[in-house]
């Protein structure tokens, strides 16, 4: 099968979170999607195929299936502008129907997804206390004005928004020990936040569910991020920014539309690079 490799949310010609990308006629059985995840490396592999008027989409991390990647659908985007043209199409996941549309700007492709519904709630005080513990920060460095909170945006996060960017800068945690939370929990992510101001936050996102440290760039936080940020009254204005990647040396730039109705989608976007196709 043939495999694209691609950097979504890349900054330029730099940066961004590679994904795997397979297009075919059909999909793959489930275990063979899982073995070519795993030899692809990245924190996640997108798999399509044609269905209908659009494409059945899956999405495979080195250990386990996903229900929704942001990066991945991006890179994916990328992918069918590379094979198709400039366009809109429509993915059926295995738990939602999404769109990503995209078209070529210079020597990258601009990309926009539009994520399934937005929901959020309080995070137990219990799980955030054991959060906390995990990352080795105090009560006193999460930001008051972002209260920890339990995300959705097509995939479940618990996001932890800190009072410091040096604070951010400052992660370190357990792989295994947070790879047994976030399962457990059923977490897909966690998302750190950091906000520089209030359309422009730095973030980071261990992914130890999937058995990925850290990624450089998450779209479907992202996306459930700024359906939070909707719900609490932040003042977005209609958008925000977000740096994510920073840290790890791969910087990376996402965009998030926010529209008013409480619990609709997020539209997240951003440029992906080729990295190589074998």
């Amino acid at each position: 099968m043939d495999i694209l490799r691609i950097a979504a949310f890349s900054d330029g010609d730099s940066g961004g979170n590679p994904a795997g990308v397979v297009i075919g006629d059909a999909l793959p059985d489930a275990a063979t999607m899982q073995r070519v995840a795993a030899e692809v490396g990245f924190s996640e592999t997108a798999f399509a195929a044609p269905e209908g008027d659009g494409w059945r989409v899956r999405y495979f991390s080195p250990e386990t299936e996903v229900p929704f990647c942001g990066h991945a659908t991006i890179a994916l985007g990328a992918g069918l502008v590379r094979s198709f043209g400039d366009g809109t199409f429509a993915l059926a996941l295995n738990q939602a129907k999404i769109s990503v549309e995209g078209f070529r700007d210079g020597t990258n492709i601009a990309a926009a997804l539009q994520s399934p519904p937005t929901r959020s709630k309080p995070a137990p005080p219990e799980l955030i206390a054991e959060t906390l513990a995990l990352f080795g920060y105090a009560a006193e460095d999460i930001d008051p004005a972002i209260a920890p909170a339990l995300i959705h945006g097509g995939a479940d996060h618990l996001v932890l928004a800190l009072k410091s960017r040096q604070a951010l800068a400052a992660m370190a945690y357990d792989l295994k020990t947070g790879q047994a939370l976030m399962r457990r929990e059923g977490l897909v992510t966690i998302l750190l936040a950091y906000a520089e101001a209030p359309r422009l936050f730095h973030t980071r996102n261990p992914f130890a569910s999937g058995g990925v440290y850290e990624d450089p760039a998450t779209g479907a936080s992202t996306a459930a991020f700024a359906g939070y940020l909707r719900d609490i009254g932040w003042p977005h204005g209609g958008a925000i920014d977000i740096v994510q990647g920073e840290d790890m040396g791969m910087r990376s730039r996402l965009h998030a539309d926010i529209p008013p109705t409480p619990g609709s989608s997020i539209r997240v976007s951003g440029t992906a690079r080729i990295m190589s196709t074998d």
